[in-house]
């Protein structure tokens, strides 16, 4: 018979034996979790795509910016700093001064919700957004595309792509190197789904006059229902545990729908008559956020992602990006034509910084890209027809275009919205690259080619101006013309050149007494051989820089625009318009960017003085200085900023153009109204335009600063 205290000793060995080995077990199943946990973390750390966590108590802990994977982006974190909104602007805190626990506002995330909208250009028609923001990542966002036309599916989703990578970008990501024509496979594999679409219809612009006036931000909050969490933490081992088992706790959308109708028109070109008009509207719903955007064109519906671009930014503070919550636009340019012209002659630019110069264009949304290809200096194009030109004319083989080049910068153009539009200079400035005529049979196709003294022959050396009596001029113009149209596509506009003429190398070789007639024969000549280039059409538009010519009878009104150069108070403005051309103005006192630096020649004095500064390209309104009625107005196809390259190579481009060039993309789009001062620009503008400067950096964009940090963080300061 076993003791009953024996039974109960054994009893309770047991129960410890049993407890020792689930503790055991217990701790093996903790140590293997554990072990799986710390694996998956440091994989994910290893991999993940966001920025590695900063401790804001750490005020000069080296920020992302320093490390080489971050070296271009040279806007540092502030970590020290945080923003509040205060009568509808950011007002600046150290953060060490702030009530503990709470969290800090970045200076970008606070100027997007505080405040006029930050949107460059300003919309025209309506406008209106929230003041709550969302936080979201780029790769929650899809795109729902419905339109009847395989040409705009195909170009549209490339161009989508293209926006999904300025957002890897501005999110600070690893940017994937796909290169345009990848992307254009792409495009050309996404042609042959159709029936994508979500079936929404386009609907018309409307808006009534008080939609017209300046927009002021309102609230639509109230419709967004529950409230949002606080959200502080820097991106660390809870958020990346949060990501790995799908919790999402950082985000507040878990799906970014960008829905986009295009129903009305096919066309891909590029044109005076082009819808460029766009709506945006968006709407948030239990954690999903969708886009609609509705467009008659390609075009059009190009421009609003330019728009949805600027209404995203990156927040350094979660490491993510926001948009705000709700948006309504109605949008449309106020003139067709908002040009850059680049002079590519003077100094060569690579075709990655042409590209550049294009891609800031688009987000400002600017439309032709005005290509003065060649110039007595030097002949960079590359003719199949006639590479004696460029054997001759290019200063090196390595600084040329080729026509597949010129084909490859205008599919990039398009994708953006942008319209190439190259220029051969005839017949004044035209040396280099035209002198070996009289060795192939072809006689003298260009006369006073390197001429001195050329203050005699030309408007700057070297001379150079072609043949008039010579048929193998206009022959060679017309394969080039040909070349051209066939890289840059069908077009309604055309730049025949016609600046400067000098009649005193004319007369060297001809007894004409009349060589303005010459002159005359020599443009309507050329605009034939242009036509016969364009399978025997004729460009609804042809222009020419305005000169002498411009001021006679000559040209056809119903052919020929002029781009006008001159000074803005000369009477040639008032007498172009009553001679019933169509004009766009370039005025050299407002919108020629290489004035202001000196002179290259023996007095260094400046040519063109002073400066035209962003303010001053933003303020010319020629046609408001003009009092121009509606008839005249009507004449005015827009204007353009002209960058020639004397004293500018690529080393000094982008901050030459930029942001100068985006003042021009205002006032060509919006063309706000001097509400108190004409000569004055509004601080909310200055606003704008810093953070419209601080996204071209944030996209690789050399943008001029337009004043001192201290005044770009602390606004209406310093105005």
């Amino acid at each position: 018979m076993t003791h009953p205290r024996s039974t109960l000793l054994h009893s309770r060995w047991v129960r410890y034996l049993v407890k020792m080995a689930l503790a055991v077990s217990l701790r093996k199943a903790l140590f293997i979790l554990l072990t799986v946990t710390i694996f998956v973390l440091l994989v994910l750390y290893w991999n993940q795509s966001v920025l590695k966590p900063q401790f804001l108590n750490s005020a000069h802990e080296k920020s992302p910016q320093s490390s080489p994977r971050f070296k271009e982006y040279l806007i540092p974190i502030e970590k020290q700093w945080t923003y509040k909104c205060a009568g509808d602007k950011c007002v600046r805190y150290h953060y060490s001064d702030v009530v503990k626990g709470e969290k800090r506002v970045p200076f970008i995330t606070c100027s997007m919700t505080c405040g006029e909208i930050s949107l460059w250009p300003h919309p025209t028609i309506k406008t209106a957004v929230s003041t709550k923001s969302l936080k979201f990542s780029m790769d929650d966002i899809q795109l729902r595309l419905d339109t009847p036309y395989k040409v705009v599916e195909k170009h549209f989703r490339i161009a989508f792509d293209l926006f999904l990578k300025d957002l890897r970008h501005i999110q600070r990501l690893n940017l994937p190197k796909r290169s345009e024509q990848e992307l254009e496979r792409e495009g050309e594999g996404s042609a042959k789904n159709a029936g994508d679409g979500n079936g929404d219809q386009a609907r018309p612009l409307k808006g009534n006059a008080s939609d017209k006036k300046r927009s002021k931000r309102f609230q639509l909050d109230q419709r967004i229902k529950g409230s949002h969490a606080q959200y502080g933490e820097n991106i660390g081992a809870a958020s990346i545990l949060s990501r790995a088992f799908g919790t999402r706790k950082q985000c507040d959308i878990d799906s970014f729908t960008v829905n986009v109708v295009i129903h009305k028109f096919s066309d891909m070109h590029l044109s005076l008559e082009t819808d460029e008009s766009y709506q945006i509207n968006t709407a948030y719903e239990k954690r999903h956020y969708r886009v609609h955007i509705s467009a008659n064109t390609f075009f059009g519906a190009r421009h609003a992602l330019s728009t949805l671009q600027q209404l995203i930014w990156f927040d350094d503070e979660d490491n993510l990006l926001r948009t705000l919550s709700k948006v309504i636009i109605v949008d449309s340019p106020k003139f067709r034509y908002r040009g850059l012209m680049l002079d590519t002659s003077r100094h060569y630019f690579s075709l990655e910084a042409i590209k550049r110069t294009i891609a800031a264009m688009s987000h400002a949304k600017l439309n032709r890209f005005h290509w003065h290809i060649t110039d007595s200096q030097s002949f960079p194009y590359v003719s199949k027809h006639y590479p004696e030109l460029a054997s001759y004319g290019a200063y090196s083989d390595h600084e040329t275009y080729t026509l597949e080049e010129i084909r490859e910068v205008a599919n990039f153009a398009k994708l953006r919205g942008v319209q190439i539009i190259p220029e051969i200079d005839a017949p004044a400035h035209a040396g280099n690259g035209w002198d070996w005529g009289p060795k192939h049979g072809l006689g003298e196709l260009s006369l006073c080619i390197n001429q001195q003294p050329w203050s005699f022959y030309c408007g700057e050396p070297p001379c150079g101006q072609l043949n008039p009596k010579n048929n193998n001029t206009y022959l060679i113009l017309q394969k080039l013309y040909e070349e051209l149209l066939n890289a840059t596509g069908p077009t309604d506009y055309f730049h025949l050149g016609g600046d400067e003429v000098n009649l005193e190398c004319w007369s060297q070789y001809f007894n004409d007494t009349d060589l303005r007639g010459l002159w005359c024969d020599f443009m309507l000549n050329t605009m034939a051989r242009l036509k016969i280039a364009n399978n025997n059409i004729d460009p609804k538009v042809v222009a020419v820089w305005s000169s002498g010519l411009t001021n006679t009878k000559c040209l056809p009104k119903s052919h020929f625009a002029v781009q006008v150069w001159g000074a803005s108070s000369w009477q040639e403005n008032y007498d172009l318009l009553d001679n019933g051309f169509n004009v766009i103005f370039s005025h050299v006192d407002a919108w020629y960017l290489d004035c202001g630096f000196g002179n290259w020649r023996a007095t260094g004095e400046g040519a063109c003085s002073p400066y035209r500064t962003w303010q001053n390209v933003y303020k010319h309104r020629p046609w408001e200085r003009m009092r121009l009625d509606k008839l005249h107005k009507r004449q005015v196809l827009g204007g353009e900023v002209c960058l020639w390259t004397e004293q500018v190579d690529e080393g000094q481009l982008d901050n030459r153009l930029w942001p100068r060039a985006a003042a021009l993309g205002e006032r060509l789009w919006s063309d706000p109204d001097d509400e108190h001062d004409m000569d004055v620009v509004p601080q909310d503008v200055f606003k704008r335009m810093s953070l419209f400067r601080s996204r071209l950096i944030e996209l690789g964009i050399k943008a001029e600063p337009i004043f001192p940090k201290y005044c770009a963080r602390n606004p209406g300061e310093c105005i």
